[in-house]
Parts: C-alpha cells; sequence; structure tokens
C-alpha cells in the first residue's frame, strides 16, 4: 500500500513518516521509505544515532532527480507510444510494453537508488539547491517518485511511505492521488489545522482517502480542539514524546512511549484495511497526464501526448513483469 505523509511545516510529518516505515520494517514487512520533502530529513529521522551507528552509515545512493532521463528509459521500456525519454513527462501513464516494477525488486532503480537507513530501505528525491534557483521548481524533482508509483506492482502487505512536501504545495501536481491512504499531521493549534482544510477540499473533489493524525498532544484541551477541528477525519493521535525529543537530539533514550505506538498501530490497521482501486489509480494518472498535456506538455515536447495514453492497458497485476 502507498502512504503519503502531510501537513505543515513544523508539523511532524518527517517525524511520523520515519516512525511508521521503521515500525513496518520491524515487523519485517517489506517497505520502502522516500523523501520527497524538500529539505531532505528523511534519512537522518530514521538513523536518529547518525552516519557511523550499527542501524546504518551516510547515505550515499545518488537522488533520483540526478537521474531522471535514465528512470524514463527504463519505464518507458518498449511502449511504441513514448518516442523518447525526452517525450515522457512525469504524467505518462504506463501502456503495454512499458517496465513495470516490483517493490525493491532487482532492476536498474532500485539497485542504484535504494540505501537502507536506520534498518529502512530508503531513496530521496534530492535537495532543492542553488543551481534550481530561477530555472526550476521542487516539483520538476518530484516527477521521478510520480512515474516510479505509477509503474509500480506492489502488491498485498507491501508498503511505500512516501514523506512529502510541506502545506498545500503537494497539489502542485498529481503525484497527491498515486496513494492509497493519506495521512495529514497536525498539531493542535489553527495554524496546524489550516492545511488540514486545504487538503480535505482537495482530497473530497478527488475521492482521496484521508485520515488526520494530532501530534505534539499534551492534554485534554489539545485533544478537544482537533476533535472540534476535524470531526471524524481525526483517526489518532501522538503524545508530546520525550523519546522522539531526545532522538532528535541524536542520543534517543529508552523507547518509544506506549500510547505513540498504539497511534502508529491504528495507523497501519487503517493502511491495511484498505483495498487497493487499480483502476481509480490509472484513471487519476490519465486524468493528470490529459491537463499537463494541455496545459504544457505538449508545446514542450512538440508532439500530441494524448497518444501515450494505452486505452487498450489494462491497470493491475493482470500485466505481467517482463
Amino acid at each position: 500500500m502507498r502512504v503519503a505523509f502531510v501537513g505543515k511545516g513544523g508539523s511532524g510529518k518527517t517525524t511520523l513518516s520515519a516512525l511508521f516505515a521503521r515500525e513496518l520494517a520491524r515487523s519485517g514487512a517489506p517497505v520502502l521509505a522516500v523523501d520527497g520533502d524538500i529539505n531532505q530529513h528523511l534519512a537522518e529521522a530514521l538513523d536518529p544515532l547518525g552516519p557511523g551507528s550499527s542501524t546504518g552509515g551516510p547515505f550515499t545512493a545518488p537522488p533520483l532527480a540526478a537521474h531522471l532521463t535514465e528512470i524514463k528509459d527504463l519505464l518507458r521500456g518498449s511502449n511504441p507510444r513514448v518516442s523518447s525519454a525526452e517525450a515522457m513527462t512525469k504524467t505518462t501513464p504506463p501502456g503495454r510494453g512499458s517496465r513495470l516494477l516490483s517493490l525493491l525488486g532487482d532492476d536498474e532503480l532500485h539497485t542504484r537508488h535504494v540505501q537502507r537507513v536506520g534498518g529502512v530501505p530508503l531513496m530521496v528525491t534530492g535537495a532543492f539547491d542553488e543551481s534550481d534557483l530561477g530555472v526550476a521548481c521542487y516539483h520538476s524533482k518530484l516527477g521521478a517518485v510520480e512515474l516510479y508509483l505509477s509503474h509500480l506492482l506492489d502488491g498485498p502487505g507491501e508498503y511505500v511511505v512516501v514523506d512529502m512536501t510541506a502545506g498545500a504545495d503537494a497539489f502542485a501536481s498529481g503525484l497527491f492521488t498515486r496513494f492509497d491512504m493519506t495521512f495529514l499531521v497536525a498539531e493542535p493549534t489553527r495554524k496546524g489545522v489550516s492545511v488540514y482544510r486545504q487538503y480535505r477540499d482537495h482530497a473530497r473533489e478527488f475521492g482521496i482517502p484521508l485520515a488526520v493524525v494530532g501530534n505534539k498532544v499534551t492534554g485534554e484541551d489539545d485533544l478537544l480542539f482537533l476533535k472540534e477541528q476535524a470531526g471524524d477525519d481525526l483517526l489518532t493521535h501522538l503524545v508530546h514524546s520525550p523519546w522522539v525529543r531526545s532522538a532528535e537530539r541524536g542520543r534517543p533514550q529508552g523507547e518509544l512511549e506506549d500510547a505513540n505506538r498504539h497511534a502508529l498501530t491504528v495507523m497501519r490497521e487503517t493502511v491495511d484495511a484498505r483495498r487497493r482501486d487499480w483502476r481509480a489509480l490509472h484513471d487519476h494518472a490519465v486524468e493528470f497526464h490529459l491537463r499537463n498535456a494541455r496545459a504544457w506538455a505538449d508545446r514542450a515536447t512538440g508532439e500530441d501526448l494524448a497518444s501515450q495514453v494505452d486505452p487498450d492497458y489494462v491497470p493491475g497485476p493482470g500485466p505481467s513483469l517482463p
């Protein structure tokens, strides 16, 4: 299942992404974490002991954005509807002949870009640096993640956990429609729930499942505030965590609190209760591809990118992996 973590900057979404991914890995479940945030702190959150610890070393795998052309060439495979990597945009959906991937499979993408950190396989999009200023938006770096999820045949009991960009920026591309479950992390403040209201309206428009996870709750007043603001969308909450604070200082003490571990269990049970709708995922991909084609991609590539949509493609595990 594909799980996104979103929320206001500073809400703790990266911390919760790491906690959730680590709990999945500790249980023995196949899991891949993806850092899709502009700040790129997920590796640090996954391994609070830092480079040289027993759980891993410094993250050295190349970022996805640095090899986008090679990723496109891999994924387009022998699909005759995609003429070249240059003509393949981040929204190009798979078709017959496309290279479909299994989670953590033995392929060039996983071999090159995945590294275990804190016991969790991790891929990163790459930081937004000075060379990007004025010539690119950060969402262009997320293109590889969007293509990856569109071409991934993940199965039951497998998980992809993506730490998304902060705030409503997550809606700047169709990536937000590629998930089975979206957890919106909210602090018990007006600013903390403001992103929830924006995300809720967009999620409902596209039928995206959304659950609010309260964070940094210190008492009944905090919890009551979240219930008033999020209503039935409030799934669970984490209390203020001395363990997280010590981990953020690079000196984790003891174990994560029982109440917070219970919240992670509730989140996993919610994810596991979902049923993948392959057709809906593919239809969303096609919808955003056609939007992008009309808005800018046809002009940018000089091609009619609507022709990349294969009307006879069957999404899901029906197509065989090459």
